[in-house]
């Protein structure tokens, strides 16, 4: 940080660290595996030390973790993943309505469109529903908040797969989405918030079931 030095730049040797830091050898490297685990610095074998990615893998991973851990233990933790996206994502939606651009109310529609189709076909959801919810809050233009859903995203949908076989019906999937889409392109802020509390509701009841 006192650098400034960007994502992939190389960091000052062992040497030049524990003379800078008055530390010794041993206590560099374990910082540096440190921050190597929370994908803060990247150990390249042979050719140094640089400034990591800094992306949110580190946080998906133990959201996924504490998860699966708080399952075994009897605990409704998918449930309280889920509601953590819920509350992130209601407080957000009604910021959007009325205000998305034409090009982002295009690319939704045609996604819902294509959720149609895959759901007729009797195909996964998934990868469209994901592009929806992205797609939606890219307007807001605020990186840190884009990562943030995408690691809840990760996270949830990664335990789910694993822990629980939860059954869905793909047309209301498609509806609530194409709720959702409605209610923002008309500037109905209420409408739209209570038609992602429904979507998130519809989720909710199919894990609680």
């Amino acid at each position: 940080m006192d650098r400034r030095l960007p994502p992939g730049a190389p960091l000052p040797t062992e040497p030049e660290l524990m003379e800078f830091l008055g530390a010794s050898r041993n206590s560099v490297r374990e910082a540096l595996k440190a921050l190597q685990a929370m994908g803060i610095v990247e150990i390249r074998h042979g050719f140094g030390t640089y400034v990591g990615p800094m992306s949110f893998a580190p946080m998906v991973e133990g959201l996924a973790f504490r998860t699966v851990v708080g399952h075994y233990r009897g605990e409704d933790s998918l449930l309280q993943l889920l509601e953590l996206r819920e509350a992130v994502e209601a407080g957000l939606v009604s910021r959007l309505a009325g205000r998305l651009p034409e090009t982002d109310l295009a690319e939704l529609d045609a996604l819902v469109d294509r959720m149609e189709q895959r759901a007729a076909q009797g195909a996964g959801l998934a990868d469209t529903d994901r592009a929806f919810h992205a797609t939606l809050y890219r307007s807001l233009d605020n990186a840190l908040l884009s990562e943030v859903l995408e690691a809840f995203w990760d996270a949830f949908h990664r335990v789910r797969r694993d822990l629980v076989d939860v059954p869905q019906d793909p047309r209301v999937t498609c509806r609530r989405h194409r709720e959702i889409l409605d209610a923002v392109r008309a500037g109905d802020a209420p409408r739209a918030e209570r038609a992602l509390r429904d979507h998130f509701g519809n989720v909710r009841a199919r894990l609680s079931g």
